[in-house]
């Protein structure tokens, strides 16, 4: 067996470890500083065994960790997640040579993902239910989980029979799960076609699992709307709709923005989704939201429309990346939030930079297109005089960020 040292980690979670002659490798479920053995085959090691462990490494508290892949960091202490963590972001910053004041960190308490994508298979004895296994199509059949909500967990054998009855045997079907007031709002992709049978079939498991809403591939079994808050409004989301993962991790983000936005008094939100922030931050300004999908801003606008005490929203269904926001229409604002997806949104910060926007929140996910992103407007003469890193996926590599800009 080989003898390696881990050096980092890297963006993903892995362990960068060097070999005795140099060579690097990743592995899986290692800490820096430790010793392992094994072997490497393109670039990774596939079972290292830990041979001098780190100081920061704890017991996994979950009995499925080393076969699931929905965590990868439940081997290393709090203390060194949250470091580690709030120095993947100051390093993607001082790569593009930004400078940034030490960020806040909050962590979301265990069993707090209020929004969980399963996936499931229907099998010869039934159904098996879960998150695939690290770089496996293989689903790890749940029986227990320290992220989701308890609620979400306590539905899995009602999520296998739901499976069972409508999933084929050929092919993997996927679950938005989330949980809210009125209960779970399960939409569910790949299943077979319905017809009456399948309806009054999913239709009773929907009674018996109490679920507010469950939606098969577009046709919607509402037993209650499904309704969530965003400020004072409540929203009921399209089916499968992106959210926040955790209300905890929601309720830090939207204090961050307020605080980046404080005094402004017209806001345009970009990507908006539902409204997550629009609508709380239509307490203290008029804001124009602006999204990609028409489904989630009728959403949005309905909430509106049917809340009381907030100023005007207006929305607009525009694609930004191929077609953003311009300096003119820009003129009308004094802030703006941005959540833009994983890649980024460089042609929206080209526009933000040349209007000089004078307010910006930037929210991110991935730390190296931020950063990217935070460049364009640094060039500008942005710069960042707060920042916050949010984690909301505890146990993964995963981070949210907002950063708070002004223009000199």
């Amino acid at each position: 067996m080989s003898l390696w040292t881990v050096e980092r980690l890297g963006r993903k979670g892995d362990g960068v470890a060097v070999g005795a002659d140099g060579s690097r490798a990743l592995a899986a479920l290692t800490l820096p500083g430790e010793g392992i053995e094994g072997e490497a085959a393109d670039g990774r090691i596939a079972a290292p065994r830990i041979v001098t462990p780190s100081a920061d490494r704890v017991r996994p508290i979950c009995g499925h960790y080393r076969a699931c892949g929905g965590c990868s960091l439940m081997h290393a202490s709090d203390a060194f997640t949250t470091d580690w963590k709030r120095q993947v972001v100051q390093t993607a910053l001082a790569a593009q040579g930004i400078a940034a004041p030490p960020a806040q960190i909050h962590v979301s308490p265990l069993m707090s993902r209020r929004r969980a994508v399963l996936s499931g298979r229907r099998t010869k004895k039934g159904a098996t239910v879960g998150f695939h296994a690290r770089a496996s199509d293989v689903i790890v059949d749940l029986v227990e989980c320290h992220v989701m909500r308890p609620q979400i967990t306590a539905a899995l054998p009602l999520l296998r029979r739901i499976v069972t009855a409508g999933a084929s045997r050929t092919a993997e079907v996927t679950m938005t799960v989330i949980h809210g007031p009125a209960g779970l709002d399960v939409a569910l992709r790949g299943g077979k076609p319905m017809d009456p049978a399948l309806f009054q079939t999913l239709a009773a498991l929907a009674d018996e699992g109490d679920l507010a809403r469950l939606d098969w591939d577009g046709q919607a079994i509402t037993r209650r709307a499904p309704a969530l808050p965003m400020g004072s409004a409540q929203v009921v989301p399209p089916p499968g709709a992106f959210l926040q993962a955790t209300a905890e991790g929601e309720a830090a983000l939207l204090a961050a923005i307020r605080d980046s936005l404080a005094g402004a008094t017209r806001i345009a939100d970009l990507f908006a989704g539902c409204g997550t922030f629009t609508l709380p931050l239509a307490r203290q300004a008029q804001v124009h939201a602006v999204e990609g999908l028409a489904a989630p801003l009728a959403a949005l606008d309905s909430g509106w429309r049917a809340a009381s005490g907030l100023n005007r929203v207006t929305t607009e269904v525009r694609d930004l990346a191929r077609r953003p926001l311009m300096e003119d229409e820009l003129a009308h604002f004094d802030a703006i939030v941005i959540d833009p997806p994983r890649a980024g949104a460089a042609a929206q910060m080209a526009r933000i930079a040349a209007a000089r926007v004078p307010l910006v929140a930037s929210v991110a996910c991935d730390p190296v297109n931020f950063a990217k992103d935070a460049r364009i407007l640094a060039d500008a003469g942005y710069r960042i005089h707060r920042l916050w890193v949010v984690d909301q996926f505890r146990f993964s590599p995963h981070v949210e960020i907002v950063a708070a800009l002004t223009v000199r």
